[in-house]
């Protein structure tokens, strides 16, 4: 009982939190910033459009429920990379690594950059530019906590500093989350997931860049120095619930006593069919099913769809649009080495993008 009123009071605070974080409307479309904190860089999530909330597991868990980190059995470590606009030059770069610390904690580290490629300066005197470059810098520093309450609960909290930054102008801030994990069923195969993402501190951008030297009205020979002040923003706040349930398909491979359920080994075939909806404070609701296939735990593919109201046309708040797909790998090295794994994963898009490709490497102990 201890463990489950931790686990239902960390739900409720997050639900409460988020009610008034998200009590926005329709005008505050767009008006938010930081919209790096909504790319998922992982291609097992992405796979489904981050609709695995409920049972996501290891570093994916740190861009979709924190609560997930919990169940990193002992080291995880990863890197991807998004080839976010391809033809653009735009991608993601990303490291994770989540280390158990005691007997239920798990403590993870996420890195990403987000890789413009060189911009040309141009001014009103030099509109071809042939006056230098610079380099956009995006960073995301993540840092989490989740812990396993009991054999049915996990629950996270997690930070993030954000820093966006070119030559002469810069904006950095703090955003924080929590989520929860609960399962249920006689196989454990019933999950369910709540998460409020990306509150925090609101950011600004300052700099060299907003101040200009203009001639005195009474003197010419004097100039003056001008600065343009620049207007607080918010981080894209949003609450996300899901549910799933796993089809376990090996027919002899169900246990009536305790003692059988705890030798029963993995099914072979397992078919998971997932549900999710998302609040969001400055763009419109998600609302999304998925579904994954999964051979001996080895082999493992997934597809999923999440609609907007407007998807498809001019009126709609996310780049999107039809059906996500990708693939997992993985196996052993050794008898007792790591567990390599290979992800893949597709997201079609609107035009003129033709889609974002995600491929991410894990060794997990």
């Amino acid at each position: 009982m201890k463990n489950i009123s931790k686990g239902a009071m960390i739900a409720i605070l997050a639900i409460g939190f988020g009610t008034q974080a998200l009590a926005g409307n329709k005008d505050r479309t767009g008006q938010a910033g930081a919209a790096e904190l909504l790319i998922n860089p992982w291609g097992q999530s992405t796979g489904v459009f981050g609709l695995n909330t409920s049972h996501v597991k290891g570093l994916d868990a740190m861009k979709t429920n924190i609560a997930g980190l919990a169940h990193v059995n002992k080291t995880e470590v990863g890197a991807s990379y998004s080839l976010l606009l391809r033809g653009s030059g735009i991608g993601v770069n990303n490291l994770g690594f989540g280390q158990r610390v005691g007997k239920s904690g798990v403590l993870g580290i996420n890195i990403m950059t987000v890789n413009y490629g060189e911009i040309t300066v141009t001014n009103y005197d030099n509109p071809e530019g042939q006056i230098g470059s610079y380099r956009p810098q995006f960073f995301n520093l993540h840092l989490g906590y989740a812990k396993s309450f009991s054999d049915n609960i996990q629950a996270g909290l997690a930070a993030t500093f954000v820093s966006q930054q070119i030559s002469n102008v810069r904006a950095s801030g703090v955003a924080f989350e929590a989520g929860i994990q609960y399962v249920t069923g006689p196989r454990k195969n019933f999950h369910f997931g709540i998460t409020l993402r990306n509150i925090g501190t609101n950011m600004r951008f300052a700099g060299n860049g907003f101040s200009a030297e203009n001639r005195a009205q009474e003197n010419e020979n004097y100039s003056i120095n001008t600065l343009t002040p620049s207007e607080k923003f918010e981080m894209p706040t949003y609450l996300n619930f899901g549910a799933a349930y796993d089809f376990y398909l090996d027919a002899n491979n169900v246990a009536e006593t305790e003692e059988q359920k705890a030798e029963v080994a993995k099914p072979k075939h397992r078919a998971t069919v997932m549900a999710n909806f998302t609040s969001n404070s400055f763009y419109s609701d998600f609302l999304g099913i998925a579904g994954e296939y999964s051979f001996k735990e080895m082999f493992m593919v997934r597809a999923g769809y999440r609609y907007e109201r407007g998807i498809g046309t001019t009126n709609s708040t996310t780049m999107y649009s039809g059906v996500a797909a990708g693939a997992t790998v993985q196996q052993r090295i050794g008898e007792n080495g790591p567990m390599l794994a290979i992800d893949y994963s597709f997201r079609p898009t609107q035009r003129p993008a033709t889609g974002v490709h995600v491929f991410s490497l894990r060794f997990m102990r």
